[in-house]
């Protein structure tokens, strides 16, 4: 089986895929950034028991990641305990995606990951919008070269900024409300936090495809997608589980170019690493 690690900010997702490439498990847990590897081995394995399986079927590992601290234990863990060296996403790594923008390098690795999963899953041209701690928006053009994008704080990292901010204002349950007029505190908050984030996502996808001068598709993705799920009709797909089916994909192809050098060291056939 493959584990595939995505690690966010506020969130670490894991996901076990079987061999015939079936995602059968996933688990989201917060993103302790010192967080040790024997203490991720114990969550790991406590959670994959529950599911009736074990770290020992798993033959392949490959992260995702924008917290270097996590990274580094993460990797110690899978080494140490299972004797695997995981494949690390980044802007350096060989993955078929051609990154047309200033500085490819500080691109973060899900946003990478994302753009791979919607061009194999969608094509292009296609907007990717990531809500979580950060909204991101992400365009790949109709052969998949990822043209660039923007990035703006998430509906809970704002709503957190203004209530630090404002005496008066205090956090909320957030929920999609049913009215822009808030006749409350609370409604109010929902309303500028929550349905003005929905105005702006939407605003950005209509800007992007006014630049773009084509209507790209549109997929959202990201921890706070249900949130606004079937808000907007400018919203083509909802996809949860886009970056776990990216790291398959990428896994996938670093493991095929892997085995074509290989064979082309010992002077076997070998085949071009070219997805697109």
């Amino acid at each position: 089986m493959l584990l595939a690690v995505e690690v966010g900010n506020t969130n670490t997702t894991f996901g076990l895929f079987s061999d015939s490439g079936d995602l059968v498990s996933s688990y989201r847990l917060s993103t302790e950034r010192e967080r040790m590897p024997d203490e991720w081995f114990a969550l790991l394995a406590a959670l994959l028991a529950s599911d009736r399986h074990s770290l020992g079927e798993v033959h392949g590992a490959i992260i995702s990641s924008v917290v270097p601290s996590v990274t580094t234990w993460l990797t110690a863990m899978l080494e140490d305990r299972l004797g695997l060296e995981p494949v690390v996403v980044s802007g350096e790594l060989d993955i078929g995606l051609r990154l047309d923008v200033d500085e490819p390098k500080q691109l973060g690795a899900d946003r990478i990951v994302d753009c791979v999963a919607v061009f194999a899953r969608y094509g292009g041209p296609a907007i990717i919008v990531d809500l979580g701690t950060a909204t991101t928006f992400d365009v790949i053009g109709a052969d998949g070269t990822y043209l660039g994008g923007a990035i703006a704080a998430g509906v809970g990292t704002s709503l957190k900024a203004l209530a630090a901010s404002a005496a008066q204002l205090f956090n909320v349950e957030l929920h999609m409300p049913e009215r822009v007029i808030g006749r409350n505190t609370a409604d109010q908050l929902r309303a500028g936090i929550v349905a003005g984030h929905l105005a702006m996502v939407e605003g950005m996808i209509e800007r992007t495809r006014a630049e773009l001068e084509v209507d790209a598709v549109v997929v959202v993705t990201g921890g706070l997608a249900p949130l606004f799920a079937g808000r907007s009709p400018l919203f083509d797909h909802l996809d949860p589980d886009l970056t776990l089916d990216g790291l398959k994909i990428i896994y996938d192809r670093v493991k095929r170019g892997q085995g074509a050098k290989r064979l082309s060291s010992i002077g076997g056939p070998s085949e071009r690493f070219d997805d697109g």
